[in-house]
């Protein structure tokens, strides 16, 4: 695999040439003459976005999207935000799904409350709900929603429909909130990096496979950070829609904002298979493209991949994990020292019996593992085979009950469940954490998304941790044959076919509820009693005093850490309710000190003294009264903030924001925002997304901030402002905190204190 140090000219489909100096004679050897700028205009994602972008300049896009998804860890949120700022009905097609919370085995009636919430929902606003069991998330969207040359928005970092030409965003709740306003998707034009495939994946070889090898070669470099990355090239032919499917999704782990890919008769024959021709399209870069960054992949050198914990970008070949599997999980009991900060022991040692990596679960299952071709590989290898009577066990997830439908009938969901396999319904949980948790310091492989700590289900907290490693469903069922020891399909004796699928849309028709777009303004919505309105925010002061309450130092936090998924994800309905769970797995003391702090600006609000609510202040504020004599409780506020290296690698989830907000936080200060996503989400709830230079720390965990006349500074576009950390015995040390970019009217969210201020009338 290769990543070009430039841009490169992508020459009818194929040919690569690197914008290194000499690219514009080479071009003019062929008779080309084009300039870069033209050039970049030949990509498929300019194209796509050119046609959704409403501003007129291509620099500044504001996109309008075909279509949009969500969950139902996702959509109450999103649609009681959107009722708040004065919702009438969905103005583009919405579909709720019921992938996540569909066990309704956590707080009694409240999962099934969401469900019936979203089904009021889609009948009052005019939008389509898919019940619980019936498929997943982004299974159903490319089933019954994917387009080529459309654009999608979902309320899921996995959103992903590229490999059917549709160019797919997953982002946290407040963007969706505004494209049901008939608002817009505000960025920069993104880079484009070209995905260049060559060779065709040895048998044995699957989707996850060539996923984790990228992942493994640009997650840590951020070649593609926020960048779309476009698959081309001769190889992308040698893969069925279904394989690229599985590829496409896991884009995700990258850090990318989207992806699209090059269609052709494969992706045709996908959207006849499912009834829906029409939404297919020839796609293809133009003759002579620019791209800003290239990786080549020769699919043919790709073996079976192995991610270990704790993130998906920790890969190896299984080859070399068997080989070297002393120093490789040595190596991952020194990242757990940074993932887990030492709050439980943890060691794989144990796990290494007669010389071989022994596992005791194996998952194949949802967006990413729970494709046709995917189980029906697993069944090929496991067919005649036991998975055995000792710890290891396995289960199989269809992404859709169309999917499960057709594996019953042709027989591979048989010899699953022969070889001792389990056969169960669409569903997320195990790519969150929300099912089939395994025991105590157990070690589990997956076809999934996410290896992140807890991801599992597991609890540091209570002193439990189990790990996930993530890898393809071929090696997956080749591990189950030989009874747990990790196993590469590649070494496997048996044949794997490719069954012909058959799609059944009276599953969909009789089961499915679909407004078609129609909206019953009538309909009373339901509420159950876990389904609470968005507390009261404040707009921005005009000077502001912050509390670090949290210090996090790890390369990484991930949205997870920020606020935890699994049984925590019921009570997304509640914002004050899940609030109370916001870094329970990093800082546990977080939430109490938030809520301390956030007794000042409430006494505020209400006219009272910060000062006496929470005396602690008091001193500070005199002291920085010594500087700005002017200070009253008519012009300061009062909250809480945290630093973090890298926050928001992971979920688009709002919450981890959200959370942070209701308890009183006013920012975050960070080094680098992990994702578009995460940043946005802060924004969206009013919270000001800081920057200091890595390197020195000016403050520490416990210290005092003042911010002198931010509001002014946020009128005025300034991207640097002064800010001070207060001493009580030497005064005010100054320091500078940097906004980044801003448009318009994130400014205004800000300064309102959130999107539903700035929306309401």
């Amino acid at each position: 695999m290769k990543l070009y140090e430039n841009g490169i000219y992508l020459v009818n489909g194929n040919e690569i040439i690197e914008d290194n100096g000499d690219a514009a004679a080479k071009l003019a050897q062929k008779g080309i003459a084009v300039d870069k700028a033209e050039a970049a205009k030949g990509t498929m994602a300019y194209g796509i976005l050119n046609a959704h972008n409403t501003s007129g300049n291509m620099d500044k896009l504001q996109i309008k999207f075909d279509k949009m998804t969500s969950h139902d860890i996702t959509f109450v949120g999103i649609i009681q935000t959107a009722r708040a700022s004065g919702l009438e009905k969905f103005p583009i097609p919405y579909v709720l799904t019921n992938c996540h919370n569909s066990l309704c085995a956590v707080g009694g009636t409240i999962n099934e409350d969401d469900h019936m919430f979203g089904l009021s929902c889609a009948k009052k606003y005019g939008g389509a709900y898919v019940p619980p069991h019936q498929a997943v998330i982004h299974q159903y969207a490319r089933e019954m929603l994917a387009e080529a040359g459309g654009m999608i928005l979902g309320s899921d970092s996995h959103t992903r429909y590229g490999a059917l030409g549709t160019m797919a965003m997953g982002e946290g709740g407040p963007e969706l909130v505004k494209q049901l306003l008939n608002q817009t998707y505000d960025i920069n034009m993104p880079g484009v990096v070209a995905i260049h495939m060559t060779g065709a994946p040895v048998p044995g070889v699957g989707p996850q496979d060539v996923a984790l090898a990228i992942i493994g070669a640009v997650f840590k470099n951020g070649y593609v950070n926020n960048k779309v990355m476009e698959f081309v090239g001769p190889g992308v032919a040698s893969m069925s829609a279904d394989f690229r499917i599985g590829v496409d999704v896991m884009t995700t782990e990258t850090t990318c904002l989207s992806s699209i890919w090059v269609t052709d008769e494969n992706v045709e024959e996908w959207y006849a298979i499912h009834g829906r021709l029409g939404a297919y399209k020839k796609m293809a870069p133009a003759d002579v493209a620019y791209y800003d960054g290239c990786v080549e992949i020769d699919l043919s050198a790709i073996r079976p991949m192995i991610a270990m914990p704790f993130h998906p970008s920790n890969t190896y070949t299984i080859e070399d994990v068997q080989k070297n599997l002393k120093d490789v999980l040595a190596d991952v009991e020194q990242r757990a020292l940074v993932s887990l900060d030492g709050q439980v022991e943890y060691s794989l040692k144990d796990k290494v019996r007669n010389g071989k990596l022994y596992v005791e679960q194996g998952i194949i299952a949802g967006c990413a593992g729970g494709g046709f071709e995917n189980i029906c590989a697993a069944a090929d290898i496991l067919e005649g085979k036991y998975i055995g009577a000792d710890e290891f066990t396995l289960s199989v997830y269809p992404a859709s009950t169309p999917v499960y439908m057709e594996l019953l009938k042709n027989g591979a969901a048989m010899k699953i469940l022969q070889s001792g396999g389990v056969m169960k319904t669409a569903f997320c949980g195990p790519c969150f954490g929300a099912g089939d948790t395994p025991a105590n310091n157990a070690f589990s492989i997956r076809h999934s998304t996410r290896n992140f700590p807890n991801r599992e289900g597991s609890k540091l907290q209570n002193g439990q941790i189990s790990s996930v490693a993530l890898m393809d469903a071929r090696s997956i069922a080749a591990t189950a044959a030989n009874k747990g020891y990790l196993t590469s399909a590649t070494e496997m004796d048996c044949e794997i076919k490719t069954p012909k699928y058959f799609f059944d849309a009276s599953i969909y028709e009789n089961r499915v509820f679909d407004s078609k777009g129609v909206a019953a303004p009538e309909t009373e919505i339901k509420f159950g009693p876990n389904i609470k309105d968005w507390p009261a925010m404040s707009a921005l002061p005009e000077n502001m005093f912050l509390k670090v309450v949290a210090e996090i130092h790890d390369p990484v936090t991930t949205t997870d850490e920020l606020i935890p998924s699994g049984e925590t994800s019921s009570y997304r309905s509640n914002p004050l309710g899940l609030a109370e769970f916001t870094l329970s797995r990093k800082d546990p003391s977080y939430v109490g000190k938030a809520k301390e702090v956030q007794k000042a600006q409430k006494a505020l609000e209400a006219g009272e003294c910060a000062g006496e609510a929470f005396p602690e202040l008091r001193p500070y504020v005199h002291k920085t009264k010594e500087s700005y004599p002017h200070l009253n409780h008519d012009n300061f506020g009062v909250g809480s903030t945290i630093f973090a290296v890298k926050p928001g690698d992971g979920s688009a989830r709002e919450q981890a924001a959200s959370c942070q907000k209701v308890l009183g936080g006013w920012a975050n200060i960070a080094n680098e925002y992990a994702t578009k996503r995460y940043r946005s989400n802060l924004i969206n709830w009013g919270m000001v997304p800081f920057l200091i230079p890595a390197g020195d720390l000016p403050f520490k965990n416990g210290d005092y901030l003042f911010i002198p006349e931010i509001r002014n500074a946020i009128i005025n576009k300034l991207t640097e402002i002064q800010a001070f950390v207060i001493d009580l015995e030497e005064g005010l040390k100054p320091f500078t905190l940097n906004l980044g970019e801003l448009t318009d009217d994130e400014r205004e969210i800000i300064l309102k204190g959130c999107l539903i201020n700035y929306n309401r009338v």
